[in-house]
This record gives structure tokens, sequence and C-alpha cells, in this order.
């Protein structure tokens, strides 16, 4: 194995906007490998002849790092060690961590000598100001723990890739986690301190929830309900049922918190036939599928919805958009857009039973459309057309080796 792990589709994208007058930010959860990204991209800067004077770095997240009470103490501290002339990379890390950073951010750009390259952990640090200062001056990508190829590469096993999805699925994807040792124990050792940190450091203590009992019943609830349609309603209800008082606001308010610290991703519900997006109910997916045995225990009958999972952010990585489709009397998994064209995908554990192959194909084939339309499985099988809609091995799918 190796220690770190290349990450080419990300470090093209990041490569593409070098020199552009334009902020560069990389978001994502904790630990899916945004610091070591930009350690590998600042490699690339020097092997391409960069002066090593001209490439500076903070990351507000070590503790050797000054403690800046101030965005100006930081400017000051940043501007302190820039050379006279030339141009300058400058690497932000966890940059929400300084007080008004977006008014550093704005600073460091209006000097036109500096090309910036920021991360954070919380999606909000780009829903408020920074946005605002700088609409039209971003570019964004969202970085995730490892995909499926990505982890098949770290691990440059002799195993099997049926073994390596297997491992994959349970203890997920995130880039240490993929070189550590396969072991139920030692795995979640780790994942509990990403877990921990993100629910207790960045979202109780940060943002002073004192209900920490609802919170973290919440939280049980979502990780038990992954693919499953969800409303504020059905939630608070289930929670009044089990005799715990709660309102739809503190619901609602905790449900925003949990995906902007990306643990989860909320998937809205896009209507095909009307061919717009519905307001009511939605599914909730994790970020990595890992963190699911911390909450709950290993059931042979959930693999289903941690497949479902895989390939929710396995689409996220390679479209712009991705909802759950609504049909009339049913639903499609996922509807996933590029350029606003649409592809429909089922997910399945198996659709080797008659019954459950008819289900399964039925709302793809309500769809009157010529758009792709996929049926993606764990069965080993070869690929299969019914009318043009693709039977495809989720393996297959996801090492993009389908034909």
């Amino acid at each position: 194995m190796q220690d770190i792990i290349p990450r080419e589709k990300f470090i093209s994208w990041i490569d593409r906007w070098r020199d552009k007058d334009i902020i560069k930010v990389v978001s994502g959860i904790r630990r899916c490998g945004k610091t070591t990204l930009l350690e590998i991209y600042r490699k690339t800067l020097l092997d391409a002849g960069i002066p090593a004077d001209r490439i500076l770095t903070v990351n507000f997240e070590l503790p050797e790092t000054p403690d800046f009470k101030t965005f100006r103490d930081a400017w000051h501290f940043i501007n302190g060690k820039m050379v006279a002339k030339g141009r300058h990379y400058i690497f932000l890390d966890e940059v929400q961590l300084v007080p008004d950073f977006e008014r550093l951010v704005d600073g460091l750009f209006a000097r036109k000598n500096c090309d910036i390259y920021i991360t954070g952990s919380n999606s909000k640090f780009l829903s408020g100001e920074l946005a605002t200062f700088l609409t039209g001056r971003y570019v964004e990508i969202q970085l995730t723990p490892l995909s499926f190829a990505e982890y098949r590469g770290a691990r440059q096993s002799d195993s099997s890739d049926e073994r390596l999805f297997a491992d994959y699925m349970r203890f997920g994807g995130f880039p240490f986690a993929a070189l550590l040792p396969r072991e139920a124990a030692v795995q979640s050792d780790y994942l509990s301190g990403i877990l921990n940190t993100i629910l207790y450091k960045d979202i109780l203590a940060r943002n002073g929830i004192r209900d920490e009992n609802v919170f973290r019943r919440l939280v049980k609830f979502i990780f038990g309900n992954v693919g499953s349609l969800l409303s504020i309603n059905r939630i608070a209800n289930t929670f009044k049922s089990d005799g715990i008082a709660v309102n739809n606001k503190t619901i609602d308010s905790y449900l925003a918190l949990l995906c902007d610290s990306f643990l989860f991703y909320r998937a809205g519900r896009y209507d095909v036939r009307g061919r717009e997006l519905l307001k009511t109910n939605a599914k909730y997916y994790m970020s990595d599928t890992g963190f699911r045995r911390l909450v709950l225990p290993d059931r042979a009958e959930d693999v289903g919805h941690v497949l479902e999972n895989i390939v929710y952010l396995e689409l996220k990585r390679r479209y712009r958009e991705v909802y759950v489709g609504a049909i009339e009397n049913g639903e499609i998994d996922f509807v996933a857009f590029e350029n606003a064209v649409p592809s429909y995908f089922q997910v399945a554990q198996s659709v080797r039973e008659k019954t459950t192959l008819k289900r399964e194909l039925a709302p793809l084939e309500a769809i009157r459309d010529n758009h792709p339309k996929m049926l993606l499985t764990l069965d080993p099988d070869p690929p299969f057309n019914y009318n043009g809609i693709r039977q495809i091995s989720v393996i297959d799918f996801l090492l993009d080796r389908a034909q």
C-alpha cells in the first residue's frame, strides 16, 4: 500500500484553474483528504519550477498556527511571509476557523499577485458572506472519501474485486482508513475519532446545542433510515411516539447542521413527468458507509441500503445534480443530471428472482424518454439489455468498465 493516495481527478481540476483570477475552493467532510490534496498540488507546483518561498501554507487547525483573534491578524501574518515581488500561491486550510474569514480571503484576493486555494469542512462557509463578497469569483469542488476505484487502487491488494468491495461497504472510504488493517476494532477506533469530532466539536459545541439527547437520537435515526423518504413531520412524530417532545423547527435545524458538516447529504425529489423539484420529503445518505457500523449493528438486511448509498455518492462524483425520482405510483432510485440531460438509475442487491427483476424494471419502463437507464446490482452477471434498460454489475459500474 501507498502512504499518499493520488486523486488525479481532483488534482486535474485544481490545475485547470491555476493562475486564473479566481479562488479555488475544496470543501468536504473532515479527513476526506483535502489537506493531502493541497499537499500533492504544492509538490506539483514545485516540480513545475515555482520557488518554494512563493508557496505559502497556513493550516488554521494546527496547534502551531497562531490563534488569530481577527481576520486582520491573519492577513498581517500572511502578508508578512510574502517576498517582495512575484506571484504567490496561497493555501488556506480550514479557513472557516478564522473570525470573519471571508474578509481575509477577500483581502488576499484583492492583491493581484495572489493565487488562492482554500479548504473548509462545513458547507455553510460558502453560503453566507463569502458567497456575497465573491459572487462569480470562486469555483468549488466537493471532495468525498475515496470512490471504490480509488480505494481499490490504494489497497493494491491481491484480493478479488468482490472481497475488496465487501470491505469497502463495511469500512467505508476514508483515505487513511483504506491504509489501515482490515480489522473491525482498528477501523472502528479510527472512524469513531472522526465521527465524534464532527458531532461533538463541530456541531454540538460550536453551535451551543443543549439537548444532546435529542441530537444523538436524531443522528441514530438518520443512520437507521438511510435511503428512506423522510419528512420533518415524520421524524418529529416518531420522536413523540417514543415519548420525546421536540418541535419541527428543532429537527429542521439539527438536520441542516448535520448536512452542513457533510456528515449527510440530502437528496431532494424530482418529478420526472412534471420536470420539477418537489418540496416535500427527501432522502438522506451518509458521506461514508463506515460510520453506520459505529451507530447501528451489522445486519444482512442493510446491504441494499448501503449499496444504494455507495451508488448515490458515486453519482455525486460524476454528475452535477442527483435527485430521487418521483413517478406516478412509485419512484426511481436516482435521476442524475449533467448539462440538463437526465440519466436514470435503479439499485438492487439482486434481481435473479423474476418478481424482483420485474419490480425493479417497472419504474424505468414507465419513463417514456430515450435518456440512459441503468439497473445496478451486486449480481456478478454479464451486462444485459432489457429494451434499452442496461443491467450492469455495481462493481463494473464503479470501476467504470461497463460496456
